[in-house]
């Protein structure tokens, strides 16, 4: 049985990074090479990298962005933003990805999730859901998280899980940038539902948070703020959650 991982995040607008509260308000927080060559030798054990801005602008990920970080990174490697048709996907592929994450695209045409999983496989097609809680379970939201969609985020997860996908990065939009914790519930019912990895987001600040987490069902815990803002390290944090008896990839 695999180790639960721990993944820095690096949310990308006009070649920087940039991190924000339920996505909006973003700030500068560093340049994406140095923060990914930093996250790498704290050991990291994967990175994600979303270009936040491409589907609101109608446009393909930065791949040159991509490719400078594939340069410095001996990790694995999971790119999203502005993930549309396959081509979209091959290009972030050939510049170093090692995953795709497609999250509006797919909600718009779920055959998308099809289409990559065929060309492929399942262990490169990532999921990338955003919930909102709704009082009564949580809804998907697209756009950045400027679109409801009225989808049952549940739901929407087991459709593209039987239609290829190998794994569900889920954040909480009404946890991320505001470190009150993951949302334990939410992470309890897609576990309930999927049997692919879960990559938990939106919310951690600290070990307690990611703890939590993994034993609600998350197989990876991500997180931005408290890299980027030096609250920690991803070694730091590694320690930490073995004090508290959650062991993790070392």
């Amino acid at each position: 049985m695999l180790l639960p991982r721990v993944i820095p995040c690096l949310d990308i607008k006009n070649g920087r990074v940039v991190k924000g509260i339920r996505f909006q308000g973003l700030r500068d927080a560093g340049d994406p090479v140095e923060l990914a060559a930093a996250y790498a030798e704290q050991n990291a054990d994967e990175l994600v990298v979303l270009d936040v801005s491409a589907t609101p602008e109608g446009r393909g990920h930065a791949l040159d962005v991509v490719r400078a970080v594939r340069e410095v990174l001996p990790l694995p490697l999971t790119v999203g933003g502005g993930v549309r048709v396959l081509a979209d996907a091959e290009a972030l592929l050939e510049a170093g990805a090692d995953k795709v994450a497609t999250n509006t695209a797919a909600v718009s045409r779920p055959d998308l999730l099809d289409e990559l999983a065929t060309r492929f496989g399942r262990q490169c097609t990532v999921l990338a859901l955003d919930a909102a809680a709704t009082g009564k379970g949580w809804e998907v939201v697209v756009r950045s998280g400027r679109d409801r969609t009225g989808l049952d985020a549940i739901d929407w997860a087991v459709e593209a899980v039987d239609r290829g996908a190998g794994e569900i990065l889920l954040t909480s939009w009404d946890r991320d940038g505001t470190g009150s914790g993951y949302d334990l519930d939410l992470l309890s019912a897609m576990r309930r539902a999927v049997p692919v990895p879960i990559i938990a987001s939106g919310g951690a600040d600290g070990p307690a948070h990611m703890a939590g987490a993994l034993g609600a069902g998350a197989d990876a815990v991500l997180a931005a703020t408290i890299f980027h803002d030096g609250h920690t390290t991803v070694a730091d944090l590694k320690a930490e959650l073995a004090q508290l008896g959650v062991e993790v990839r070392r």
